[in-house]
Order: structure tokens, then sequence, then C-alpha cells
């Protein structure tokens, strides 16, 4: 195990050329919100919104759309009951799914949808709800993507891989990773105080930064979206993924010097001065 290298970020960021367009830079689609819990999916959005992402969409459900344009207007809104989300979700570089998506027969229905039309090329983020249904049923899992990326909390992590949190040990929850996606194509990013990050050929890698007062309702959520935006920009490989849980951290950091709770809204707000601080 070793720590995420301080120069992911220049490593990954690059400056943008002047001959690009917002299709240079991803697209990714962003599925949760249900009736309680539409800030989860807005949250997400922002860190996808901030951390780059080109084209970003949003299927939610349609009590969100005010509250989701008033705040990110740059995102696109269809209602997660629209016919035409399996067509949206086929143009997405990289998918979102979870936050605040709920545990109804309607989010397993979306979740069945989802792994019944996403393709090889395409990369899955999938989080909170997303996970607890997987962990529910199995059969869930989608066996037709590039690339899958986990982003549980610790429990979130046991109720999936069934590994009570006393016990989740660095060779434990590579096994159970490795069950669970034996194609290898999964990357666990397990969150903690420190975060760990797992990829199916054994390496670990364990997140430096990060402070108490991160410890906050919708962290995750602005994490996993910017996980997406990453992928989408910078490709879906372990490096882009090690950089977004840096940046992440790095920014709740930043604002924890003068801040006793770190507000996640406010640490997607910081992230495009950040990125233009490590671009080339």
């Amino acid at each position: 195990m070793v720590a995420i290298p301080a120069d992911i970020l220049t490593k990954v960021i690059k400056k943008r050329p002047s001959d690009t367009h917002k299709g240079n830079y991803g697209r990714v689609l962003l599925i949760g919100g249900c009736e309680n819990y539409g800030g989860a999916i807005i949250m997400a959005t922002e860190g996808t919104l901030n951390s780059g992402a080109g084209l970003v969409a949003v299927a939610t459900h349609s009590l969100n759309l005010s509250a989701l344009h008033a705040r990110d207007p740059e995102a696109m809104y269809i209602d997660w009951h629209d016919h035409d989300l399996p067509a949206l979700i086929k143009k997405m570089d990289v998918v979102v799914c979870g936050p605040g998506l709920g545990l109804s027969n309607f989010a397993r229905e979306l979740m069945q949808m989802l792994c019944n039309t996403l393709t090889n090329e395409q990369t899955l983020v999938l989080d909170a709800s997303g996970l607890d249904l997987i962990a529910e049923k199995r059969s869930l899992i989608p066996q037709h993507v590039g690339k899958i990326i986990l982003t549980p909390h610790q429990m979130e992590w046991q109720r999936l891989s069934q590994i009570k949190i006393a016990f989740q040990t660095d060779s434990a929850n590579l096994t159970a990773l490795n069950e669970l996606f034996p194609k290898k194509n999964a990357i666990l990013v397990l969150k903690s105080n420190h975060t760990h990050v797992y990829c199916g050929d054994g390496s670990i890698f364990v997140n430096p930064l990060g402070n108490p007062g991160m410890a906050t309702g919708g962290m995750g959520d602005t994490l996993a979206g910017i996980i997406g935006g990453f992928c989408a920009q910078f490709g879906n490989n372990l490096d882009s993924i090690m950089a977004a849980v840096y940046i992440h951290s790095l920014a709740g950091d930043q604002i924890a010097r003068t801040d006793y709770v770190v507000r996640p809204t406010k640490v997607s707000n910081v992230l495009p001065q950040l990125m233009k601080k490590y671009a080339d």
C-alpha cells in the first residue's frame, strides 16, 4: 500500500488547448435524486460540473428540476421516467448512478435498465443507493461496461461485500472486489478518514489528505461527481481516479483552514481554481 503521490494532479490535469470544444471534455449522465434526496444528485452534479466535464446531464425526479436549474443551469435535465433515457445513456462516456436514488421498486427498474443499456465503451460510477441495490440483488451488477468505479463508505461496503467493518482489511477487500467483479474491470474507492483505492490487479493506494470537517452529508455524493468529471475528460484510468480523490480532500483541507465544517458545495466551488493551479 502506498500513498497517492502529491504530483498526481500535475500528472493528470492538463492545460486545455485553444482549439477544443465541450465535446472534447466528456459527456456525463448522473442518475439519482428521489423525492426526499434531491440534494444528493445536485451536489454530485456540482462536483461533475466544477471538475470540468464538457457536457453534463441529470436524470432525476421531476420535483428536483427547479432546484437543479436554479443552482446549476449548465446541466441538462431529463425526467427519469422518460422513455428516451436509454437512448441518452448510450450517448454518454460516463454514468454516475446512485446519489439520492433510493431503494424503491422504480429505482430497481432503473438499475436493471442501466445494466441492459451500458456498453463496454462506457464507465459507470456507482455510489450510495446504487451500491445498496446491487448488495440486495447481485444480478444488478452490470456485466457489459468498460470500467466500474465503486465509491462506498464502510457501511455500504459491508452490505455489498459482507465483510464487517472491523474486518475490512486490505486483503479481504481485494478478495471481495475480485469475487464481485471477476473481469477485474472494477476499482473500489473505499471512503474513510483516509480513503483507500483498490484495484483488481492487487494495487492499493491511500489518500493522505482529508480532515474531520469533511464528515458532512453530501461529501460522498460530491466525490462521486468529481470522479465522473475526471474520468470523462482525463480517461477512466487509475491516475484520473486517484487525482479526483486527492483534489476532493485537498479542497476540503484548504477550506478547513478557516471553516470548522467543510460543506460539500464549498468543495465543488474551489475546484476550478485548484485545477487551474495544477494545470501545466
